[in-house]
Formats: C-alpha cells, sequence, structure tokens
C-alpha cells in the first residue's frame, strides 16, 4: 500500500489529486472544531453524556466528534446517506426514475434531485435540533430568540451541504470516492477516543501487567480478525468462463479466445452495511433528542430493540431479537443494490451479440437465468460474511458492557474505503504509465 503512494507521488497529476484530497480532508477536520455561534456546548455535551447508547455513537462517529462539539458540521453526511437511501429506494418504485438510471443523463438529473433532497433533509434536521435543544437550553435564556435560532439552522445545513460539496469535488478532483473518504475520516478521527476507552475499560483495571498484555492481546486479535474477514470479503471472486466462437472471415480465423466475467463476492460494498444501519439509528436518534421513548411502552421497548447496545445483554436477552431485523435490512439491501448496479440480462445480450457464451449453457434466457442463480448465491454469501463482521464487536460489546464508535460497521467502512482507493490510485498510475506496441 505505501510502495503504491509512493510511486504516486512520482507523477505529477497522481500527486496533485493526492494533495487536493488531504486538503480537503483538513477543511471537514478544521470545520468539525468550529463552533456555532451562541450555542452552549457544555450544555450539549452534558445531554450527550446521559443519552449514551449505540445509536448516539453511530452517530458520533459518522459524524467524526463534531455532533458532539456541536459545530458547523455537526450534521455531517448523515442527510446526504438518508437522501441516497431514498431515491435508491424511489428507483425502484418509480418507473420513470428506473428509465433515466439506465443513461447517463437520466443519472446526472437523479444525482441533482438527491442534493435538493440532501439539503431539504439537513433544513429539516437542523430545524428540529435548533427548536427541540433551544427549548432545553441548547442556547442561553439571553440569546433564544428567533435570529439565534435560525442562525443555527443555516449553519447546521450550509455545513451539510458543504460537505456534500467537498465529497464531489473529492471524486473529480481528487481520488474518487468522494462521500466515501469524508466518512472513512470521520470514523478515523474517532479511535484514538475509542483505543483511550478500552484501555480504561478492560486493561487498566487489570491486576498485574500480563492480565493486562493478554487482554490487550485479545483486543487486538478480534480487530485483525475483523479486517482480515473484511478484505477477503472485498477481494472474493467468482469469475465465470466465457468461451467466443471462432468465426471466419478470408482467409483468417476470428475469435476462439477465452475470458471470463468477474463477479464479486461483496457485490454492493459497504452499502447495505451502512443504509440498514442508518435506518435503524435514525428513528432512536430522533426519539432521544425528542425525549420520547424513555418509558416502559410498546414504542419504547421497540427503540431498545433497534439499538445494538442492548443486543447481547445476559440481563435482558430479548431485545437480541433487534438483531433478526439487523440482519434482514443487510441482505435485503445487498440484494438490491446489486439489482440497481449488476443487470444479467445485459450481460447476457451483450455476449450473445459478440458470439460468446458459457460453456455448457446455451446463449439468452439460459445465460440469464445462470448468472442470476450464480449471483444470489455470491450475494447471499457477502451479505452472511457482511454481518458476520459487523456482529462480533457487538457481540463483544454486548457481553463486556463496553461501548466503543468503531465497531464491525466502522471497520468495514474504513477497509473497504481505503483498498477501493488504493485501487483508484492504481488505475490513475496505470492510466498515465501505460505503453502501447507504438511507444513500447
Amino acid at each position: 500500500m505505501f510502495k503504491t503512494f509512493i510511486k504516486a507521488l512520482k507523477l505529477k497529476d497522481v500527486r496533485s489529486r493526492l494533495l487536493f484530497t488531504f486538503a480537503m480532508l483538513v477543511v471537514i477536520r478544521i470545520g468539525c472544531q468550529l463552533p456555532i455561534p451562541g450555542v452552549n456546548r457544555t450544555y450539549f455535551a452534558q445531554v450527550f453524556a446521559s443519552k449514551t447508547g449505540d445509536a448516539f455513537n453511530f452517530f458520533d462517529a459518522f459524524t467524526g466528534g463534531s455532533f458532539t462539539n456541536m459545530s458547523i458540521f455537526a450534521l455531517n453526511i448523515t442527510p446526504y446517506i438518508t437522501s441516497s437511501i431514498i431515491m435508491q429506494l424511489l428507483t425502484i418504485a418509480i418507473p420513470k426514475l428506473e428509465e433515466m438510471n439506465k443513461e447517463e443523463d437520466g443519472r446526472k438529473k437523479i444525482a441533482s434531485i438527491t442534493r435538493f433532497v440532501t439539503v431539504g433533509l439537513a433544513l429539516f434536521e437542523s430545524a428540529a435540533m435548533a427548536i427541540g435543544f433551544g427549548n432545553q437550553g441548547l442556547l442561553d435564556a439571553s440569546n433564544y430568540n428567533v435570529l439565534n435560532i435560525v442562525t443555527i439552522i443555516v449553519a447546521l445545513t450550509a455545513g451539510s451541504a458543504f460537505l456534500m460539496w467537498i465529497g464531489e469535488r473529492i471524486t473529480e478532483h481528487g481520488v474518487g470516492n468522494g462521500i466515501s473518504i469524508v466518512l472513512v475520516i470521520n470514523i478515523i478521527s474517532r479511535i484514538p477516543v475509542d483505543i483511550a476507552g478500552l484501555y480504561k475499560r478492560f486493561i487498566e483495571p487489570a491486576n498485574n501487567v500480563g492480565e493486562g498484555v493478554i487482554k490487550g492481546i485479545i483486543i487486538l486479535a478480534i480487530i485483525l480478525v475483523t479486517v482480515v474477514i473484511v478484505v477477503l470479503l472485498n477481494g472474493g471472486i467468482r469469475k465465470i468462463p466465457v468461451q467466443y466462437a471462432k468465426k471466419v472471415q478470408g482467409n483468417r480465423i476470428m475469435g476462439g479466445n477465452t475470458a471470463n466475467i468477474p463477479l464479486r463476492v461483496n457485490t454492493a460494498g459497504v452499502i447495505p452495511i451502512i443504509f440498514a444501519s442508518s435506518l435503524m439509528q435514525t428513528p432512536i436518534i430522533f426519539c432521544q433528542l425528542l425525549n420520547i421513548g424513555n418509558g416502559t411502552g410498546i414504542g419504547s421497548e421497540i427503540l431498545r430493540g433497534l439499538s445494538s447496545s442492548h443486543w447481547f445483554d445476559r440481563e435482558q436477552p430479548i431485545y437480541t431479537l433487534g438483531l433478526l431485523f439487523y440482519i434482514i435490512l443487510v441482505i435485503f439491501f445487498a440484494y438490491f443494490y446489486t439489482a440497481i448496479t449488476f443487470n444479467p440480462m445485459i450481460i447476457s445480450d451483450n455476449m450473445k451479440k459478440s458470439g460468446g457464451f458459457i460453456p455448457g449453457i446455451r446463449p439468452g434466457k439460459p445465460t440469464t437465468e445462470y448468472l442470476n442463480s450464480v449471483l444470489h448465491y455470491i450475494i447471499f454469501m457477502g451479505a452472511v460474511g457482511l454481518i458476520i463482521v459487523a456482529v462480533i464487536p457487538i457481540f463483544f460489546s454486548g457481553v463486556f458492557s463496553v461501548n466503543v464508535t468503531f465497531g464491525g460497521t466502522s471497520l468495514i467502512i474504513i477497509v473497504s474505503v481505503v483498498l477501493e482507493t488504493i485501487k483508484q490510485v492504481e488505475t490513475l498510475m496505470l492510466q498515465r504509465n501505460y505503453k502501447g506496441f507504438l511507444n513500447s
């Protein structure tokens, strides 16, 4: 990995893209520390401390701590993630959007609509936070007026829109995967705090140095196993052989070569985990912000079941049933996202037009059915792998009662985006170092 980046720095164009990406990340981290004018940050930190749970840890990890700091980036890119979920669901539900998604211009229009939905969601969330927290003491009594509330709403909405813009600029002028990189830098910024928390929870109370070392090794082993599984998931490929028929043109025989269709085991990447986690944690966050769901009613019980901080609790195992809903969501989004990005019918038609076929499978509909069957199998296997990775840290957190923001979800996102970014950099290097037969 480091050799790749060292070689990349020697190329002017790639170096400028890397430096641009780094500069944007610095801007993001500075913005996460800039407070909103007139906000009582001490009060908000106390409110956050009193509302412990996986929902706020999840939200704080995705915002890189800017949520607890109540900075201008407090909402971060969470409105964009939510709007992306909404638009992709609508793409399947509305035929017109589905047709638009098949064309380049249509996808640009959908991306434009996603931006407007993001701003709308940010406006709604910032208004709810400003009014809800304002009534509880987020603003001092002397500052609680319409002007200050509008200031908070404008600052939070503008901050979320600005981060969305930065993500798109990184995609266009940086190393690609802009929104994912913004999300990863936020998660990474919280890891030192979590490591300190693990140290105080497990290693510091140890009776002797040997016991502390053993606990540290166990924690490190769990993290390494999780990372290795994620790497294997991202690198796993099912290759489907394709044979091309021979054609006689004049005195020459054309074709007859073989190729393969590479199908990734983890076809949907980190999307199922991000979408499933976002959908489960969003209602919990809103209810906790509005002081709803803290009682003993059926609604409160459902909210506790949705929070992974209550899963694997030995004293209240009933809440672990929420894990089943999480598993269903991950599998659903794995199939859903793959259905949007990969169409076996198009692959089958292209193979038929070019004279290609899968050995033992007839061209046309049988090829489409075969690709669908293989795809459904590997999607399920990939989703199961994602679930295992996500649940391992949750299991240990529930059994040992420890709260950390970088769980399996965060590790999946970090490792997947880092590997994808390395591939993007390698692609940029190949494009600028390629030598054909004319200049070899």
